[in-house]
């Protein structure tokens, strides 16, 4: 696996990539990759990093691994390709955006647009085997994109942290809540959502108060 990423992200991250851990990772990947049908395909592996540059990073929402369907996953988390089905989780996104601030349902379920300006969708997984869902946790991604987050607390400030869900939730342990916003609420499933665990949170709009406070361009969500 060559690691092709977005060169403030590959200052950053250089030590990382050199330790035993992220090699042997490494190694696990490619022959996922070789022998197996896994998501997102390899040129898209850190697409949330290419997408938002660590000098552009605003916000942070963190998600666990991703979609394992046909095409789904593009490599930013919650985010499927243009044309492809949105996910019940995306769509609660959606209507929760739709809620809090009034922005119409969209067509496309690709949040690049996101992440281009400044949300870094950052799944602790960057890889899936095919239709197994979690077949690559426990690998080392999640001590990888652990460090991710470090960076952003100590070298950012002002970032606001969405933690949706308990797994989320676990990662305030690396963030300097002293000096960034940290907005939890249950996470955007059906099985959350539906027991009264996201809707109403208004994250997207808490947010944007916090950025506008800070004297920091807001998202359009």
């Amino acid at each position: 696996m060559e690691i092709l990423i977005e060169k403030s992200w590959k200052e950053a991250l250089k030590d990382e990539f050199e330790k035993y851990y992220f090699k042997n990772l490494t190694d696990f990947v490619k022959r996922e990759y070789r022998i197996y049908q896994c998501y997102p395909k390899g040129s898209e592996i850190f697409a949330a990093f290419d997408a938002c540059s660590l000098s552009d990073v605003k916000v942070v929402i963190i998600g666990q691994d991703p979609y394992h369907g046909k095409n789904q996953a593009n490599g930013l988390c919650f985010s499927v390709h243009n044309g492809v089905p949105h996910p019940p989780s995306l769509k609660n996104i959606f209507k929760e955006i739709l809620n809090d601030l009034g922005v119409a349902y969209p067509v496309s379920g690709d949040l690049t647009r996101l992440a281009n300006q400044g949300v870094l969708l950052l799944n602790a997984t960057l890889t899936v085997r095919a239709h197994e869902a979690g077949s690559h946790q426990q690998k080392g991604w999640e001590i990888f994109t652990d460090e991710v987050i470090k960076i952003i607390s100590v070298q950012k400030q002002q970032v606001v942290f969405m933690l949706w869900g308990g797994f989320a939730q676990k990662k305030i342990r690396l963030i300097n809540t002293k000096k960034h916003c940290i907005l939890t609420t249950g996470h955007p499933s059906p099985l959350s959502a539906n027991r009264g665990y996201w809707f109403g949170n208004k994250h997207f709009s808490k947010a944007n108060l916090y950025l506008k406070q800070n004297g920091i361009k807001t998202i359009d969500w």
